[in-house]
C-alpha cells in the first residue's frame, strides 16, 4: 500500500502550525520583556493566523482520516464516518478539545488588551491543542498503564518539540530583520532572546531525549534495533535521529560560540559578521526541524516495529 500523502501533508502542517503557535507564544513570555512582546515580532498577526490555520487543518485532517478509514475519496466528506470518529472517546474528544483550545487562543490574541494575561492564555490554550496530537499517533494504540505512559511521553515530546520550533521562529524573525531596521535597541533585544533560550533549551533537549527513549522502547523494542535499517519505519527513524543530532550540534554552536561572539560584536559596534553567522546557523537549524516534522508526520502513518 502506498503512502497517504495528503494525510501526511496535513499532519506535517499541523505539527508545524500548532508547534509554532505554542512555541512562539511561550518564547515571547520568557525571551522578551513585557513591552517588547507585541511589537518586536508583530506577534498578534502570527498568533491569530496560526490559530485559524490550525482550525482549518484540523477539519481537513478529520475528513482525510475518515476517508482513509473507509477507503473512499476525501470529497464529498463522509459525514457518517466523521460523526463516528467524533463519538470515539480518544480521537474524537481530542479533536473537540483541540478545536476549542484553538478558538480560545485565536480570540485571546485577537480581542484582548495589549497588557495582561492574554499571552499566557494563548500559550496555555495552544499547548493544550498541541498535546491533543498525541491521540492521532501510535501512543493511542496502547491500553492500561503502558498506554498512559506512552501518551504522557508523547505529549511531553510534542510540547518540547513545539517549544523548540516556536523559539526558532521567534529568533529567526528577530535576526532576519532588514539591516535598515536594526538599531542598538533591537540588537540588545535579540541578544537577550538568544541568551534567554539557553536555559529553556537545555530543559527542552533533556525532555526530548528522555521521552524519545521511552517512545523508542515502546515503538521499536530492544529486540528490533538491528532491524532498523531494513524497514522503511526504521530508516525514517534513523534519519530523524541524525537530523536531531545535527540540531543539537547547531544549538550548541549557537549557545556557546555564536551568541557570545554576537554579544562581543554589539559592544564593539561591529555586528554584521556575527549576525550573519547567527542567521546561517539558525536557518540550518530551522531546516532540520522542518525535515524532522515531515519525517514524524510520515512515521505516524506506518506500523512500528514493536508488536
Amino acid at each position: 500500500m502506498g503512502a497517504d500523502w495528503p494525510l501526511i501533508g496535513v499532519r506535517f502542517a499541523l505539527y508545524g502550525v500548532l508547534g509554532g503557535l505554542f512555541g512562539l507564544s511561550a518564547f515571547s513570555l520568557y525571551g522578551l520583556r513585557a513591552g517588547e512582546r507585541v511589537s518586536a515580532l508583530a506577534l498578534r498577526p502570527w498568533l491569530v493566523a496560526s490559530a485559524v490555520l490550525g482550525l482549518l487543518l484540523s477539519a481537513v485532517a478529520l475528513a482525510l482520516l475518515a476517508a482513509a478509514m473507509m477507503g473512499t475519496p476525501p470529497w464529498p466528506v463522509d459525514r457518517d464516518t466523521v460523526g463516528m470518529l467524533l463519538d470515539q472517546p480518544g480521537i474524537g474528544t481530542a479533536w473537540k478539545l483541540r478545536v476549542a483550545a484553538l478558538a480560545v487562543a485565536a480570540l485571546a490574541a485577537l480581542f484582548t488588551a495589549r497588557r495582561g494575561l492574554w499571552l499566557v492564555v494563548v500559550a496555555l490554550a495552544s499547548g493544550a491543542s498541541l498535546a491533543t496530537l498525541a491521540w492521532t499517533g501510535h501512543a493511542a494504540m496502547n491500553e492500561g498503564t503502558v498506554g498512559w505512559v506512552h501518551l504522557a511521553a508523547d505529549i511531553l515530546h510534542l510540547v518540547a518539540a513545539g517549544a523548540w520550533t516556536g523559539a526558532l521562529l521567534g529568533l529567526v524573525l528577530l535576526v532576519a530583520r532588514p539591516a535598515r531596521r536594526v538599531d542598538a535597541t533591537h540588537l540588545a533585544l535579540s541578544y537577550r532572546a538568544l541568551h534567554g533560550f539557553g536555559t529553556v533549551g537545555t530543559i527542552v533537549v533533556t525532555t526530548l531525549v528522555v521521552t524519545g527513549l521511552i517512545n523508542a522502547w515502546l515503538l521499536v523494542g530492544p529486540g528490533n534495533v538491528r532491524a532498523l535499517g531494513t524497514t522503511l519505519y526504521g530508516q525514517l527513524l534513523l534519519a530523524k535521529l541524525a537530523l536531531f543530532a545535527l540540531m543539537l550540534g547547531l544549538a550548541a554552536l549557537n549557545r556557546f560560540r555564536l551568541t557570545p561572539r554576537f554579544e562581543a560584536s554589539i559592544a564593539a559596534s561591529d555586528h554584521r559578521g556575527a549576525l550573519g553567522a547567527l542567521r546561517r546557523s539558525l536557518g540550518a537549524e530551522t531546516g532540520c526541524i522542518i525535515a524532522i516534522l515531515a519525517l514524524v508526520a510520515w512515521l505516524g502513518t506506518l506500523e512500528p516495529l514493536a508488536p
